[in-house]
């Protein structure tokens, strides 16, 4: 069974090093497009061996986020008769499952071609010692449906994955089927390290477009210190153990799960306002 991963990332610091280590024993190639990082995130990339190390370029010019979705939408084709599944994802969103392999190949011979996972919002004041794996050592949590996303997929069964901005939802076309109980966990990885945050925020803020800065995309890039701090005491507060014995996400998460959902009622959803989605965003946070 073959596993090819697809990702951008920039200046991903000392995340890039547990990323790798968290998806090396499940994936057989990685394909990563680098956004021009200056802190040595390419240098590690590329002494990977199973890392095919590419250059991220606006594709949309005045658009960080347009250019992202248009990498995330076309990229994964190129393993159609290679690979049984591609992951799309970013580099803080580790994809979890207690058996990973034996899951998806489970999915494989059950004919599912879709597999969501359920977002949960992780928390850590600092990183742990550079050996460990995150998804290990940082294991609280709040469940988050705004980082519900489907990262893993058959790309010889889907035809178009038809991401939105940021992936939170999707529309794959062609032979699309889930699987019947949500197992798979996405561990994003974005709220670690207080003071890491509030400067992360400040440089991706700067590499924003000014048509991404119209629509409101990252937003959440301006929240003032005194937010992020109220933001973080709040999700330490409501964080659960995702690998606690018997832990069981699909009961668990009892937030909407727009892939459950008809499909009118998603489209529905699809032509919100700005507002809504600020509001929708504001919620899931915190």
């Amino acid at each position: 069974m073959a596993v090819h991963l697809y990702a951008i990332c920039w200046n991903e610091g000392v995340m890039i090093d547990f990323f790798l280590r968290h998806y090396e024993g499940i994936v057989d190639r990685f394909i990563i497009f680098d956004d021009h990082s200056t802190d040595g995130t390419a240098e590690t990339l590329r002494r990977h061996p199973k890392v095919d190390l590419r250059t991220s370029e606006r594709r949309v010019r005045n658009s960080l986020v347009l250019s992202m979705l248009a990498i995330y939408n076309e990229a994964w084709k190129e393993s159609r008769g290679q690979a049984d599944w591609v992951i799309v994802t970013n580099i803080d969103e580790h994809l979890y499952h207690p058996r990973m392999l034996p899951y998806l190949d489970d999915c494989r011979h059950q004919g599912v071609t879709t597999i969501p996972a359920l977002g949960y919002n992780m928390v850590a004041a600092a990183f742990p010692d550079p050996p460990m794996r995150l998804a290990q050592a940082v294991t609280r949590g709040v469940p988050n449906p705004y980082m519900s996303k489907l990262d893993v997929f058959n790309p010889d069964a889907v035809r178009e994955i038809n991401y939105g901005t940021g992936r939170h939802q999707a529309w794959p076309k062609g032979r699309v089927v889930w699987p019947a109980r949500d197992e798979m966990m996405n561990l994003h990885y974005k709220h670690m390290g207080r003071s890491r945050v509030v400067d992360r925020h400040a440089a991706l803020k700067a590499g924003l477009g000014s048509l991404d800065r119209r629509r409101g995309w990252g937003f959440h890039y301006d929240w003032s210190k005194a937010e992020l701090a109220e933001l973080w005491e709040d999700l330490e507060q409501r964080g659960v153990d995702v690998a606690e014995p018997g832990f069981e996400p699909w009961g668990h998460h009892l937030a909407r799960r727009w892939w459950r959902e008809p499909p009118k009622e998603r489209l529905r959803g699809f032509g919100w306002t700005q507002w809504r989605r600020l509001m929708a965003l504001r919620a899931a946070l915190g």
